[in-house]
């Protein structure tokens, strides 16, 4: 008929507007199992860094075995060399370093409750990619601070990110937290007489 509008929605169909996403709970006591195997690589660009150091280090070397260099010639030659042994220590203890945070980092990520995430997603080289550039971060270079902080808000690893991944630690109080206001809601009411008590007896005489 006109002017009665569009006929109602089937039940079924209706959808609500307060209809909320339901969150997937993650166990608090974390992901329980063996890691998984590192996936990557050593770092190809520091590794690079150090083995051209360490070379020019050992020509530079060679350069003193030479007869003729004497002089000041020699000595600028001698602190050339010191520069570069330097510069190929300090690589080659950041990238022992790196691999060292690298390690340690992998074996506490999969520990946490996001990990039980991971492991079902398939997320291994996305994490195994964070803890790359948050070892880089920890020593020191800000632009791989950025790119963990990024990775590790799509790996769910800040409450916000959480939320957004509708991921929920459960908390592990939880079902024991109403049980002691049960008991105290039974016991306020009144105090329960025992059978063999005498004041079961005594009533009140009109």
């Amino acid at each position: 008929m006109g002017g009665m509008g569009p006929a109602p929605k089937p039940e079924g169909s209706r959808r609500r507007r307060n209809a909320t996403v339901a969150m997937t709970p993650l166990p608090h006591e974390g992901r329980k199992g063996r890691t998984p195997k590192w996936p990557l690589s050593d770092d190809v660009v520091l590794t690079a860094r150090r083995d051209l150091a360490q070379r020019k280090a050992d020509e530079l070397e060679l350069a003193l075995l030479e007869p003729d260099l004497k002089g000041r010639a020699k000595v600028a030659a001698e602190k050339k060399a010191d520069s570069a042994r330097e510069a190929a220590l300090i690589l080659t203890k950041q990238l022992e370093m790196q691999q060292q945070i690298e390690g340690e980092l992998w074996r506490e990520l999969w520990k946490t409750p996001q990990a039980v995430m991971w492991e079902q997603l398939k997320w291994t080289r996305e994490v195994a990619q964070y803890v790359r550039w948050k070892s880089r971060a920890e020593a020191g270079d800000l632009d791989a601070a950025k790119e963990a902080r990024q990775l590790g808000d799509r790996l769910g690893l800040t409450p916000l990110s959480l939320l957004r991944l509708r991921w929920k630690i459960t908390d592990p109080d939880e079902g024991s937290a109403a049980a002691p206001r049960a008991r105290r809601r039974s016991t306020s009411g009144g105090r329960r007489q025992r059978p063999d008590d005498p004041r079961a007896t005594l009533h009140v005489v009109e």
